[in-house]
């Protein structure tokens, strides 16, 4: 039997008041909207999360969204090695938005707020393609090795469906913030003992 079922925008906003939705995007792509009464457990601190989202996923379905929805499958598929059921919403917090439906903020979020992780990658992964091909050009041909790199990380990337170099910007300061919703530990408690995990609270 599948663990794993998905859920569009429109399905998951009917659902939303029976729901516990678990944002898996970094603090502060949380911070710049999220579904209604989403909780943020960032993906790299999933497994510390297992036991309350699994306690969470015994009350109820457990809904899991990022910015587009490759995070959220990622994270579904470590949580049903866990044997943890949980739906999953196809196109992320951007579909969702896309659709019409409104996006939350947490009280005292900030007005700007750090691009969505895999815009960070894009640029990032470019620039150090652009520099490599450059530096090899003007310096020495091994400086191409660079842009192989890169190009190798995102082949793997795609074949894994992980990526490392999200994994290191999501450690980045900037989007680390906490400064503007609840810590990871507020937020696992709340999912442990089912306060205010459900949708249609406030943030």
């Amino acid at each position: 039997m599948a663990l794993t079922t998905a859920l569009d925008a429109d399905q998951a906003h009917a659902r939303l008041a029976e729901l516990t939705v678990v944002d898996v995007r970094s603090p502060a792509e949380y911070a710049g909207g999220h579904v209604p009464g989403a909780l943020n457990v960032p993906l790299d601190r999933l497994d510390q999360a297992v036991p309350a989202l699994r306690e969470a996923a015994a009350r109820g379905a457990l809904l899991v969204v990022c910015q587009s929805g490759n995070r959220s499958r990622t994270a579904c598929a470590r949580l049903a090695a866990h044997g943890i059921p949980t739906l999953d919403l196809t196109g992320g917090t951007a579909g969702y938005a896309t659709r019409g439906h409104t996006l939350a903020r947490p009280t005292g979020a900030p007005a700007r707020t750090p691009w969505a992780m895999d815009r960070q990658v894009r640029l990032t992964a470019g620039t150090l393609v652009l520099l490599g091909l450059l530096l090899a050009l003007l310096l020495h041909p091994a400086f191409q090795l660079l842009s192989a790199s890169v190009a190798a990380g995102l082949v793997f990337s795609a074949l894994t469906n992980t990526c490392g170099m999200a994994a290191m910007l999501g450690r980045l300061p900037y989007n680390r913030t906490t400064s503007c919703g609840p810590n990871l530990d507020t937020t696992l408690a709340r999912l442990r003992d089912g306060r205010d995990a459900r949708n249609g609270r406030n943030d």
